[in-house]
């Protein structure tokens, strides 16, 4: 039997809010210089969307503009972060890796799947080095689809895992958990909801209660 934990990335193992609001802001910035926006940069409104594939989060943002300014606002927007995180300015969560290796000694195998693209959840992975501990990270653009449930499905079929959880903070999570057979795990981060953390079979406000979870559950066992 194949038991594994698959993580979200942003606002459950790393502290996106630590870059978001530099790396957005800067790419506002950069659209006032070309005349294509006016007013304050929208991190509230990003907020609210947190955890949304990318092309749904511009389409928000930017609903007046054209795709192709969507695009490179986007493709900016990317750059920017990868600076910040492979300049220092983000953080995981508390207790990432102590958990990682927690898992790791208990036979767990760890995964990421995220919303997040490719080159951004590598940058994150690289600089942290969670690769001691992460079997494989998964991003929505190797998905046709650009559902997290179907990117869950595709780290399940791969491995051919048989049990486990998807640990995340937002509704996306906790679907493609239940979607896929899996145990939902809600994180009450940052960018988390009451109202979706409702519907998870767990909640916990710190990595370090992924534990008791696991002890109490007794699936995967």
């Amino acid at each position: 039997m194949s038991k594994a934990i698959i993580f979200d990335m942003d606002g459950t193992l790393f502290q996106t809010d630590r870059i978001l609001e530099q790396s957005l802001d800067e790419t506002f910035r950069q659209l006032r210089s070309l005349g294509q926006w006016e007013k304050d940069t929208p991190i509230e409104k990003y907020r609210e969307i947190m955890g949304v594939p990318l092309p749904i989060v511009w389409e928000t943002l930017l609903p007046q503009h054209s795709s192709e300014v969507r695009v490179q606002a986007d493709s900016y927007f990317q750059e920017r972060l990868v600076e910040n995180i492979r300049s220092g300015n983000g953080d995981l969560y508390p207790n990432v890796k102590e958990v990682f290796s927690y898992l790791n000694e208990n036979n767990w195998s760890i995964y990421i799947a995220s919303n997040g693209l490719v080159d951004y959840l590598r940058a994150i992975v690289d600089f942290y080095h969670l690769g001691e501990w992460v079997t494989e990270t998964f991003s929505i653009q190797q998905i046709n689809s650009m559902n997290k449930s179907d990117l869950v499905r595709s780290v399940i079929d791969k491995y051919s895992i048989t049990s486990g959880a998807v640990v995340g903070d937002r509704l996306s999570d906790i679907k493609a958990a239940k979607d896929n057979g899996l145990v939902a795990v809600g994180c009450r981060f940052d960018f988390a909801r009451e109202e979706e953390l409702a519907q998870a079979d767990f909640v916990i406000n710190d990595l370090m209660e992924l534990k008791d979870v696991l002890l109490e559950g007794h699936w995967g066992q």
